[in-house]
């Protein structure tokens, strides 16, 4: 069975809640035409929001999160049956039969079992081989992707690889299912703060990251094999040298925020974020106050907030009561 956007495990999916958010959206919200997803995340919200505007912006800064976003989205003419010939290929593929490579030297046996690692080393060198157009590059990337985050020896993010026990050879290569649409598509990996400058768009939905917990350090591992430069890895979860890292995740998160709604030129603001601010864990505390928020969105427009209640995304060591997400949506302002 083929994979489709949301069969994937990620820090802050709105999966279970993206219907309500969609709803909200639409009751509220009377200019529907355009829409731009400026934290793109999974793309669930994207998906959802597909035959229901003319035009879709989808932004995010991870590598692996645009190359999802092209498989799935980008309108571009692509062989099947080339799609199908290299699934073939790698189904066909033997452990016992190659060599090591970069994936099977760093992560064999940790992030995935020997075997695993080898067949994922093997696939990615043969993606990057190929002769491929842009989508086709992607479909087979996201379907790496996809097949690795289903088997991945984690606890559904890339932060550390679960110890103490015996891993079993479980991979297998299996497509994503790109969609077709009609609503015209633009995808972009940029800073959200200054993609807010360059753009327009009648409702534009704001999912930042909620504490200090980097997104390009939860996945490492699938950010390295997008980019396939092979960089040297360091500590026990294996890692590269920080990059790519978020200010939402930093001290000066309000401030950041602050001027990405200042400089949003859209008709309608709607922001996901929580209640989670008594964490045991600091590094699961919200870097924005709900109040900070509501506060920064009424100097754009007339701000609306909705509640439910969700579970926490939960590893371990943190438990929370009363755990929320909230929704504010925003009117804006006419300009003068």
């Amino acid at each position: 069975m083929a994979f489709e956007i949301w069969n994937r495990r990620y820090t802050g999916s709105k999966l279970k809640l993206a219907d309500w958010i969609i709803n909200i959206i639409q009751l509220h919200c009377s200019f529907k035409r355009s829409f731009c997803d400026i934290f793109g995340g999974t793309g669930i919200i994207t998906k959802k929001m597909l035959d229901k505007t003319d035009s879709i912006i989808i932004n995010d800064f991870l590598f692996s999160n645009e190359v999802i976003y092209n498989a799935f989205f980008l309108q571009e003419e692509y062989d099947v049956f080339k799609i199908d010939f290299y699934r073939k290929e790698f189904e066909r593929l033997e452990a016992e039969d190659l060599l090591a490579n970069y994936i099977s030297i760093n992560h064999g046996n940790k992030y995935f079992s020997h075997n695993d690692a080898l067949l994922i080393g093997e696939i990615r060198e043969r993606i990057e081989q190929a002769n491929l157009n842009k989508k086709e590059k992607s479909i087979l990337l996201a379907s790496l992707l996809y097949s690795v985050d289903k088997i991945a020896n984690t606890l559904g993010h890339y932060d550390a690889y679960i110890k103490g026990h015996e891993l079993l050879d479980k991979f297998h290569f299996e497509l994503i299912k790109p969609y077709h649409t009609n609503t015209l598509i633009e995808i972009y990996r940029i800073d959200t703060n200054e993609l807010a400058k360059k753009i327009s768009s009648d409702i534009v939905y704001i999912d930042p990251p909620y504490n200090s917990r980097q997104y390009s350090r939860f996945y490492h591992v699938l950010e390295n094999i997008v980019k396939w430069e092979k960089p040297k890895l360091f500590g026990t979860a294996i890692k590269p040298a920080p990059e790519n890292m978020s200010e939402y995740c930093r001290a000066n998160a309000t401030m950041t925020f602050d001027d990405l709604i200042a400089n949003l030129n859209c008709k309608y603001i709607v922001v996901s974020y929580n209640n989670t601010y008594y964490s045991k864990s600091s590094s699961s505390k919200n870097k924005i106050k709900l109040e900070d928020i509501a506060e920064i969105l009424k100097q754009k427009g007339v701000v609306r907030t909705f509640e439910k209640d969700h579970p926490y995304f939960n590893a371990g060591k943190t438990e929370l009561k009363n755990h929320k997400e909230f929704l504010f949506l925003t009117e804006v302002y006419n300009k003068k």
